[in-house]
């Protein structure tokens, strides 16, 4: 039975990650605009990886790994990083922004049924109206922005494979119970790193040289700042506070919480960058926080906490 502070801690935890990852979205925009998608991939895990083995040498975080049955912690971060970013990155470019968005929208839900089917974890009434609610909003700010479709066979396919991949990462997340956070955490840094920096050395050979790539966020400081956040900020902050969550308040309740990314990424995009904020974004906005709400109802509630 989970205590008052174990909920309270877990709660927060997925509150931080999501907003990291929804501030995200501002410091990739500026990225894109000039380097390639495996190019901020490959730098933002290596940077990552390098920030975390640095913090194991000095002793910030514990990494034990001798002994320990290394079968689940590897499907962890088979299942994310690289199948969820080989899948999401290729469903973006071959799709439309709404579809994207629509498609990974539905990841609470596939994490919901992956729970309960592997785990046999019963969601409550509440989290299932919850992320009901918060599906219904994130859907309300996608096709705010207007609904067009690709009809793209492999980009749908790929972001089924994201949505499908994100949810198994969460369910072996909690059922690797053998392993700290920091531990889960680091073995997908080095699993991101080591694929997505050999595949963008790759490209970089195949097109501008691997001297270009080395060379650019020293060149470029809108992407040397991208990549920054996104390794030290959503890699290894993120990464941490994601699987701190699912291992206190389990996969369902953390789900739940997917949708503040998408209203961050609103407020961010209108304050930062003076893009568009209509009212169906502002009343979308406001039923993902009423979803995220009503699926944590049961914490209220006396269930020995």
């Amino acid at each position: 039975m989970k205590t008052r502070n174990t909920i309270l801690t877990g709660c927060l935890c997925a509150l931080g990650c999501e907003t990291i990852y929804g501030m995200s979205y501002v410091f990739t925009k500026q990225a894109t605009d000039c380097a390639s998608s495996l190019a901020l991939l490959g730098w933002r895990f290596i940077i990552a990886a390098f920030a975390m083995t640095l913090c194991a040498m000095v002793g910030v975080i514990k990494i034990n790994l001798k002994g320990k049955n290394l079968k689940t912690i590897l499907l962890v971060a088979i299942f994310n990083p690289v199948i969820y970013f080989v899948g999401e990155t290729i469903g973006i470019i071959h799709t439309t922004a709404s579809e994207s968005g629509a498609f990974l929208a539905c990841i609470p839900v596939a994490s919901l049924l992956a729970s309960t089917i592997l785990l046999h974890e019963k969601p409550t009434k509440a989290q299932v109206t919850g992320i009901s609610v918060t599906l219904v909003g994130v859907g309300i700010t996608v096709f705010a922005v207007g609904i067009s479709s690709s009809l793209s066979f492999v980009g749908y396919l790929m972001l089924v494979v994201a949505v499908t991949s994100y949810a198994l990462y969460c369910v072996f997340v909690e059922k690797a119970t053998d392993y700290t956070s920091g531990e889960i955490t680091y073995v997908m840094l080095l699993a991101g790193a080591i694929l997505f920096g050999t595949l963008a050395v790759g490209e970089g050979i195949m097109n501008q040289g691997v001297a270009d790539l080395v060379s650019l966020p020293f060149r470029n400081l809108d992407f040397g700042v991208a990549i920054l956040y996104q390794g030290l900020g959503s890699s290894v902050a993120g990464f941490l506070l994601s699987n701190m969550a699912i291992s206190r308040i389990g996969v369902n309740a953390t789900s739940a919480f997917i949708g503040v990314s998408t209203v961050v990424s609103i407020l961010a995009g209108a304050l930062l960058l003076h893009e568009s904020f209509t009212l169906y974004q502002g009343i979308g906005a406001v039923v993902i926080v009423a979803g995220v709400y009503i699926a944590n109802l049961r914490f209220k509630k006396n269930e020995g906490v």
